[in-house]
C-alpha cells in the first residue's frame, strides 16, 4: 500500500514528462513518414541511381544507433552554425530514424498491391500522380498500417533516449523526481508500466489489424473514387 500510495503522489509529476513524450513521437511520426514515403519510391525506381540512393540512406539510417543520431544532431550541427532546442534535435534525429526503420514496410506495401490495380488505372486515363495517390497508396496504407503501429510503439519507447541531451520528456522527469526523493526503484518502476500502459494496447490493436487484414480490400472502389476525383486536365490519351 505504501508503493501505491508512493505512485499516487508522483503520477502528477510525471504528466508533463509523459506530455512531452507524446509531443516528440508525433513530431517524429510527422517528420518520419513523409521521408519513409521518399525512401520506399527511391528504392522502387526505375533509375539506378535513385535506387541506389534510397538503399544507402536506408542502410545507413539503419546502422547508426538512435541515441548516436541524437548526439550528431545536438552536438555535431552547431559546428555547422546551426543550433537547435533539445527537444527539436531530438524529433529530427528520431524522424530520421523512424523513416529508415518505415521506409521498408511502405515499399514492401507498394510492391504487394497487384499490378493490375496500374494497369487499370493506366487504361483509364489517371496520370502516375492520381494513380499513386487515389489508388496504389490508399491499398498500400492498408497493407503497411499494422507494422507501421508496431514502429509507432517503439519509437514511442525510444522517445526516452531524448533524456541523454536533458529533454524534458517521460524519462528525463522521472529521473529528476528520483534525484530528489531518492527512490529510484519506485520512480523508475512507475516509470515503466507508464510506457507499458500505453504500448500494450497498441500491440493488441496490431494483432487485430493483422486478423483483419486478410479480407481483401475494395479495390474496384477506390478505381472509380479516382476517376470521379481526377482532375479533368491530367487525362491521358493513348
Amino acid at each position: 500500500m505504501n508503493t501505491l500510495s508512493e505512485w499516487w503522489d508522483t503520477l502528477p509529476s510525471l504528466l508533463p514528462g509523459l506530455k512531452v513524450s507524446f509531443e516528440l513521437l508525433l513530431a517524429t511520426i510527422l517528420i518520419g513518414t513523409p521521408l519513409a514515403i521518399a525512401l520506399a519510391l527511391a528504392r522502387r525506381s526505375r533509375r539506378a541511381a535513385v535506387r541506389w540512393l534510397g538503399i544507402v540512406l536506408m542502410e545507413i539510417g539503419r546502422g547508426i544507433p538512435s541515441l548516436v543520431l541524437v548526439y550528431l544532431v545536438y552536438f555535431g550541427l552547431p559546428d555547422a552554425g546551426i543550433r537547435l532546442e533539445a527537444i527539436s534535435a531530438a524529433s529530427i534525429a528520431l524522424g530520421l530514424n523512424f523513416a529508415s526503420y518505415t521506409s521498408e514496410a511502405f515499399r514492401s506495401g507498394l510492391d504487394a498491391v497487384p499490378v493490375g490495380q496500374s494497369e487499370a488505372a493506366q487504361a483509364l486515363g489517371l496520370s502516375k500522380r492520381v494513380e499513386m495517390q487515389r489508388v496504389i497508396l490508399p491499398q498500400a496504407m492498408r497493407i503497411v498500417t499494422p507494422p507501421l503501429i508496431s514502429w509507432v510503439i517503439v519509437y514511442f519507447q525510444t522517445t526516452s533516449v531524448a533524456f541523454a541531451i536533458s529533454a524534458p520528456e517521460l524519462m528525463s522527469t522521472a529521473h529528476s523526481i528520483a534525484s530528489a526523493n531518492f527512490k529510484y526503484m519506485s520512480t523508475f518502476v512507475l516509470t515503466g508500466l507508464i510506457y507499458a500502459f500505453f504500448s500494450i494496447p497498441g500491440s493488441r490493436l496490431v494483432a487485430a489489424l493483422e486478423k483483419k487484414h486478410h479480407s481483401p480490400p475494395k479495390t474496384t472502389s477506390l478505381l472509380v473514387s479516382a476517376i470521379r476525383r481526377r482532375r479533368p486536365e491530367k487525362v491521358e490519351n493513348s
